[in-house]
């Protein structure tokens, strides 16, 4: 019985030593629920904003909403030509930017046949420095270019170790899915900008997410991707761009009358 009354005594004397410092957590822990609380009340507005709202308020024409125009580079690869159709579909007509005219032409002229588009491919070689960039600004000169849509190359897709790429191989690997798409996001931004509206879209990988073997250049590369996208949204969605960053992991197509 001692035993049992020593045990109640020191519980009471503990229990009012640290009396004072219970408040102070309950208010630590009622500010970090509440915190948690409005970040699951902000990603369920998102939520509705962006697949509820617009299936059920009519909203403007794409064309109206960024532009008449989209430049597309990497439209041979299956999630960005899918894309490109859906554009097309909506009344946006299309520049493809690609160094591989056979890839796209097949492409371009199903195009403008099945939604009335106007398409333009635009042969440029990155590897000459800037002389690509001057054909796609004449390409892009006095047109109302609402989209850029960047995607990632899906040769990428297949299991490589990274000391067994060819030096040249991986430099033009880094060439085409990070130096290629951020400059051709530099190009159409500007024009962007100055009206207030447009959408930047990059296409890469879900490996960004989960490193696996033998995918060392896909994780890196498809990474870079996806955090370009969300600095360019840090930095300008203020001004009225819209950044997309789209990660599909394993996807399954069908080959269409636009491969």
């Amino acid at each position: 019985m001692a035993a049992v009354d020593s045990f109640q005594f020191l519980y009471r004397e503990i229990s009012r030593s640290c009396n004072s410092y219970f408040e102070t957590l309950a208010l630590v822990g009622a500010l970090y629920t509440a915190s948690r609380a409005l970040m699951l009340l902000r990603d369920c507005c998102t939520l509705v904003r962006v697949h509820f709202l617009p299936r059920i308020i009519p909203c403007k024409k794409l064309t109206q909403r960024y532009g008449d125009w989209a430049v597309i580079y990497g439209a041979s690869e299956p999630v960005a030509k899918a894309y490109t159709e859906e554009l097309a579909r909506h009344g946006i007509s299309i520049i493809f930017v690609t160094q591989e005219h056979t890839s796209v032409r097949d492409t371009a002229a199903s195009l403008s046949q099945s939604y009335g588009v106007e398409t333009i491919v635009v042969l440029a070689d990155f590897s000459l420095d800037q002389a690509a960039s001057k054909a796609i600004k004449e390409a892009m000169r006095g047109k109302d270019i609402g989209f850029v849509v960047n995607c990632v190359d899906e040769s990428l897709s297949s299991p490589q170790s990274l000391i067994e790429m060819p030096e040249q191989s991986l430099l033009d690997l880094v060439n085409k899915n990070v130096a290629v798409a951020t400059l051709m996001t530099r190009l159409v931004l500007p024009g962007m900008v100055d009206r207030s509206r447009g959408a930047v879209v990059n296409i890469s990988s879900g490996s960004c997410c989960r490193p696996l073997p033998g995918r060392v250049t896909l994780t890196a590369l498809t990474g870079y991707l996806d955090h370009f996208s969300r600095a360019l949204h840090l930095e300008y969605s203020g001004r009225g761009i819209f950044v997309q960053s789209l990660i599909p992991f394993q996807v399954r197509y069908l080959i269409s009358s636009l491969s």
